[in-house]
């Protein structure tokens, strides 16, 4: 029982750390376009 729990919190911990990853990649993905699309045109 106790494999079975440290399992799915290892899961839950690595879902975790992938969606804040994913997050922090998008967040800086958005600020580069938003800079760029902002610097350009002028």
């Amino acid at each position: 029982m106790a494999s079975r729990q440290s399992q799915h919190s290892l899961k839950q911990r690595l879902s975790w750390f992938g969606v804040l990853w994913l997050g922090g990649v998008g967040a800086v993905a958005m600020t580069s376009l938003v800079l760029r699309l902002w610097i350009v045109p002028n």
